[in-house]
């Protein structure tokens, strides 16, 4: 698989963002989930076999502060559009997961005619009555990996970096990371409904790729025909064996599906 590295940018609001980044040929831009981008991202490695790969790390989720930023959805958005201006992609396509994946969807409303392509896996955004989403800030760490995988055990090492909940200085330093991120996450996620992204979804112009893990706890998989009809025109990819952490559960089927998309 194609290697990746890191470098630092800075956006024009004086923010410095970290850019996993590698490959060759047409860009993509990735906006990564709630865990942030984990020591392993095979999924990207997999991805940059065909493309340039930029996958940069929102503040409050990595070594750099910036979050106090970020107040609103409006910021995230905007946001995401400064790193895609730092990075020098007047057009490209986006990928966003999860959390990732809501901030994509709002940027590629926003500024539709600078997205070829729009894949979205798993994202947050919406909401339905008769399906509604976990509530993810209520839940204990032990918890956790039951609700973002459908392997729950494997998905406590992927979170961990291999390391044991068992080990009192690896659930520590898990519990504050995940807790900056998810304080950060809070600010457009909690409560989950409604930021009204479904009264801007029309806009965006761009051919759309929704992909879902079948098994997911969090966001259940009935939701990517909502996204698929609020769009206006999508497809839809359902992964087997996958719940939220589609992208770490089930890496080569994603990049493929992905790969399939993009062209």
């Amino acid at each position: 698989m194609a290697a990746l590295g890191k470098r630092t940018i800075t956006t024009r609001r004086g923010l410095e963002v970290d850019v996993l980044e590698g490959g060759q040929g047409a860009p993509v831009v990735y906006q990564h989930g709630l865990t942030g981008l984990l020591p392993e991202e095979p999924m990207l490695a997999a991805l940059a076999e065909h493309f340039m790969v930029y996958a940069p790390t929102f503040p409050g989720f990595g070594e750099h502060e910036g979050e106090e930023a970020l107040e609103d959805m409006l910021d995230f958005t905007l946001h995401g559009l400064d790193v895609l201006d730092a990075l020098g992609l007047e057009r490209t396509a986006l990928v966003g997961h999860s959390f990732g994946g809501m901030v994509a969807a709002e940027m590629a409303s926003l500024q539709n005619a600078r997205f070829d392509r729009v894949a979205l896996l798993a994202p947050f955004g919406l909401w339905i009555d008769e399906h509604p989403i976990a509530d993810v800030f209520a839940t204990l760490p032990f918890e956790l990996a039951s609700m973002l995988f459908a392997a729950a055990e494997s998905g406590q090492k992927v979170l961990l970096g291999g390391q044991d909940f068992s080990d009192n200085e690896a659930l520590t330093a898990f519990m504050v990371a995940n807790a900056r991120r998810m304080g950060t996450a809070g600010k457009v996620l909690f409560p989950v409904p409604n930021r009204r992204l479904s009264k801007r979804l029309p806009r965006l112009e761009a051919e759309a790729l929704v992909v879902w893990g079948r098994e997911d706890a969090l966001i259940p998989a009935i939701y990517a025909g909502h996204w698929q009809k609020a769009i206006g025109s999508a497809s839809v990819v359902e992964i087997e064996g996958a719940g939220h952490m589609l992208t770490a559960e089930r890496p080569a089927e994603v990049a493929e599906a992905l790969v399939k998309f993009l062209g």
